[in-house]
Formats: structure tokens, C-alpha cells, sequence
């Protein structure tokens, strides 16, 4: 297993361009995915650049703060510096949507995250194809300047777009300050603010993270001026409610990012089965999002996030029809 997953990241990082002139650097929280850590640094190797891991212990709670921040380099500014120095970061601690992960790609490392099971890597492993795919749905975004999505439920949400940026994830980092997840396809943006307005209804069968599982029944939200104003259902509905007050932050409720899945091996039922990196990427899904919007350029930075995958939607840009009740068009 362990030559299957050196040759696994070795392929990778080729993807990602990495030369015999740049250093990596393997970001780990006490332990966890020390296989992977191990592997990835004999991968660098292989193609003749520098390696070395980062290993700091995990984020603790601390008495008197509301949630647990899962972000270790919260506290350890030092390392943030040092890991600007690197040309790649690998990030196997999970920093999205955190300061410093901007703060570490704005000096121009680029950052691959990779918490994803072997069996994942392996059937979704992307391709420059893939890559292609996606550029062309960001350049659709990048262009549009109202963006709809309605579904037989209920669903009737626009977003104004054009005041941040598009998130474009295809499974690598090959340019200076570029983040992605491996594996991911998908693209993404962020309404202006104050301007998404609507309802989003999810079905049974839809998906809710970061509870990792399927809907049990409907959900409504009710949207105004970028906020979620209400949500209505049963024991799921209850479940988000609960845990967007847990928080005790208002930008909880803010409308984060808006976009849709570019893989067509990806499988909707994979979250069943263990796997919940499918779901985001699962082709003509749509993902609407909650919390924080820094991948698209924004400044809330809330620590609860929230994605729903949803099927059978129709999505469209400037009134030009893209995904019609779930299928790419």
C-alpha cells in the first residue's frame, strides 16, 4: 500500500508542476495521517524537491470560547511565517476558511489539501482535462452577473454576482497562491452583498453537512438581503437551527458560496458508504452554502459553515439555462 500511495501523490504533484528547485512542506495536527504525511514527502522526493513535515499539536478547547477551532495554526503565527517560505504546502490538517491559509497563499505558496480516503484519490483522481472542464464553468461565472436557482420543491434563489471572486477547484495546485482540495471538481461564487434573495428548499435525499448525512424530510430557508431569515421543516430543519445558534454569531446565517459539481464519477450515494467528498462534486448537483466567504475574497470569517448538495435543481446565468432539474446542459 505504501509504493501505491508514494505513486498515487507522486502522480499528483506532477500535476501540480512541481520542480527539483522548490521545497514542500506537510502540515499535520498530532499525528493523524501520518501515512499520508510519510508518503508525500517520499513523493516530493521522487521529483527531486526539498520535503520536510510540520507537525503541531491539535487545537484544544479553552473555557470561555463558544466553539472549537479545528485551525492549528490559530495560535502559532511562527509557523504561519515559515510556512510562507515553502513553494507547496500540503495542508493535512484542514485549513479552510482560515486567516492564515490566505495569509500563507497571498505570500505564494500554493496549498493542496488531502484528507480524503485512498479509495477516493483513486476514483476521482483528476486530470488536466478535468482542469479544462472546470476553467470553462468558471469563465461562464466569471461573466454572468445574475445567477438563479429554482427546483420543483420550491427553490426559487437569485444571487448578484461580480463583487468577488469565482472559485474554480479541479483537484490541484499548479499556479503561485492557488489553493485546491484533492479530489474536487467544482465551481463556485458568492452573491454581492445584501443581494441574494429567495427560498432554498431542500428534499429528502439532499444532503446536509457537516452532519454527513442525507435529509430526512424538507427543509425551507427563507433568504433576504444575504441573511437566512428563517427555516421551516421537521427534525432536520431543527438540527440546522440548533446548530447555527450554537455558534452565537449572526454571520452564521450569512449566504456563503453558490455552485455546482464537475465530475462525472463522482456518486451521489458514496456518502452512504463512507464517503463524503463525493457529494460536492457530483455532476449538475448544485451546493448552496452558509458561514464564512473567504475562498471567494470576502471578510466573514464565522466558524460555522454549512453546505447542502442538491439534486434535481435548475441553475442559470443571465437567464441562459445551465443545469435543467439536475442535468448538465
Amino acid at each position: 500500500m505504501r509504493s501505491e500511495l508514494v505513486a498515487l501523490f507522486a502522480d499528483e504533484f506532477a500535476l501540480c508542476g512541481l520542480t527539483s528547485d522548490e521545497s514542500v512542506a506537510v502540515l499535520t495536527a498530532g499525528g493523524p495521517r501520518d501515512e499520508y504525511a510519510d508518503a508525500f514527502i517520499t513523493a516530493a522526493g521522487e521529483h527531486g524537491a526539498e520535503a520536510f513535515r510540520v507537525d503541531l499539536p491539535p487545537p484544544a478547547f479553552r473555557r470561555g470560547e463558544r466553539s472549537v477551532s479545528n485551525n492549528p495554526l490559530e495560535r502559532s503565527p511562527a509557523t504561519v511565517e515559515a510556512l510562507k517560505q515553502c513553494d507547496l504546502l500540503v495542508d493535512l490538517a484542514y485549513l479552510l476558511w482560515t486567516k492564515e491559509q490566505h495569509e500563507i497563499q497571498d505570500s505564494g505558496t500554493r496549498i493542496l489539501t488531502c484528507i480524503a480516503s485512498v479509495d477516493v484519490l483513486v476514483r476521482l483522481f483528476p486530470s488536466q482535462e478535468q482542469k479544462q472542464r472546470v476553467l470553462e464553468a468558471a469563465s461562464f461565472l466569471k461573466e454572468a452577473r445574475e445567477l438563479r436557482v429554482t427546483n420543483d420543491a420550491g427553490t426559487d434563489v437569485t444571487y448578484e454576482l461580480g463583487q468577488y471572486s469565482v472559485l474554480a477547484q479541479y483537484g490541484f495546485t499548479d499556479e503561485p497562491g492557488r489553493w485546491d482540495n484533492f479530489p474536487s471538481a467544482l465551481v463556485a461564487a458568492a452573491g454581492n452583498d445584501g443581494s441574494v434573495h429567495g427560498q432554498v428548499a431542500l428534499q429528502p435525499g439532499d444532503i446536509l453537512f457537516p452532519f454527513d448525512r442525507y435529509a430526512s424530510d424538507p427543509v425551507s430557508f427563507t433568504i433576504e438581503n444575504g441573511f437566512v431569515t428563517d427555516i421551516k421543516g421537521g427534525a432536520d430543519a431543527l438540527l440546522i437551527r440548533e446548530h447555527l445558534r450554537s455558534f452565537d454569531d449572526e454571520r452564521a446565517y450569512a449566504i456563503s458560496h453558490i455552485g455546482w459539481g464537475m465530475n462525472g464519477d463522482a456518486k451521489w450515494t458514496a456518502l452512504a458508504t463512507g464517503s463524503k467528498w463525493d457529494a460536492r462534486a457530483v455532476l449538475g448537483s448544485v451546493l448552496f452554502s452558509t458561514g464564512p466567504n473567504l475562498e471567494l475574497g470576502g471578510t466573514n470569517d464565522t466558524r460555522c459553515h454549512l453546505d447542502f448538495p442538491m439534486r434535481g435543481c435548475s441553475l442559470e446565468l443571465d437567464g441562459r439555462r445551465i443545469i435543467d432539474h439536475g442535468e448538465m446542459l
